[in-house]
């Protein structure tokens, strides 16, 4: 009889956190507990996607499904996890994609939206086929993310602005690096009684999007409200060791 999908270990996907542990109900303590930083991240940067009528739910989403799959481990709960980032990715290209990016053929955002919409269709159908290949396919999307603000950055010569997308690398470096030794070193980090780094993916990647976003919307102000002038600032002041960043809208606008 084949497990339920719903049944605990069920998912093609194990990482190398030992399972039960520290609870007799949770698969992966310490993914679960620290999986918790997806969604509390989001709790920071709400006002950012306010201003621009950002919808946070499917990142919010995000995260309790990252805490439901590695509490069971079950093949829903992978797959839940999974497609709600790949359809976070979709929001996020669909509505913040700079037009001048787009391919020669889309002449309008209603365009891109629709081809938005079927890629990620097709996208989600393809991960049933491999569900162990979807994590790799996912952390690709990242050269892409990373080659557009390569290509914002040219054009731009706030400091702060560039300063801002180094710590954001900074941060994707470390958590993908994590994300690896995780998965090609885990009986390196198991015979040393060591193998958290997953959970510390989540943290790291977690710090990374706080930087990802307000860059995302400086550069979409730049495009779509080109009456501002977008500067980026720090709450609660830039002297404090730990700040939440976020954009501030100023008039008139001078080109970045």
């Amino acid at each position: 009889t084949m497990p339920s999908i719903f049944s605990y270990q069920s998912a093609e996907v194990d990482w190398c956190e030992g399972n039960f542990e520290r609870s007799a109900v949770i698969a992966e303590y310490y993914n679960t507990r620290d999986g918790t930083s997806l969604y509390s991240f989001l709790l920071l940067t709400p006002l950012n996607f306010l201003l621009l009528e950002g919808d946070g739910l499917p990142l919010s989403l995000t995260g309790i499904f990252s805490m439901y799959f590695h509490m069971t481990l079950s093949y829903v709960g992978q797959l839940l996890d999974e497609l709600s980032i790949l359809w976070s990715l979709a929001v996020a290209y669909s509505f913040w994609y700079p037009q001048v990016y787009f391919p020669k053929f889309i002449k309008t955002r209603k365009q891109f939206f629709w081809l938005t919409g079927i890629t990620t269709v097709i996208s989600t159908f393809m991960s049933f086929v491999k569900p162990t290949l979807n994590a790799y396919a996912l952390n690709c999307i990242a050269f892409h993310l990373l080659y557009l603000t390569w290509r914002e950055l040219k054009k731009c010569n706030d400091k702060r602005v560039h300063r801002m997308a180094a710590v954001m690398v900074m941060w994707w470096a470390l958590a993908i690096t994590s994300w690896i030794s995780d998965r090609w070193l885990c009986w390196l980090w198991q015979a040393i009684n060591f193998p958290y780094f997953h959970s510390f993916w989540h943290v790291l990647i977690a710090l990374s999007l706080l930087y990802c976003f307000p860059l995302v919307i400086y550069f979409n102000v730049t495009y779509e409200m080109p009456s501002f002038k977008p500067k980026l600032e720090y709450w609660p002041s830039d002297s404090w060791p730990v700040v939440v960043p976020y954009i501030a809208l100023e008039e008139p606008h001078k080109q970045c």
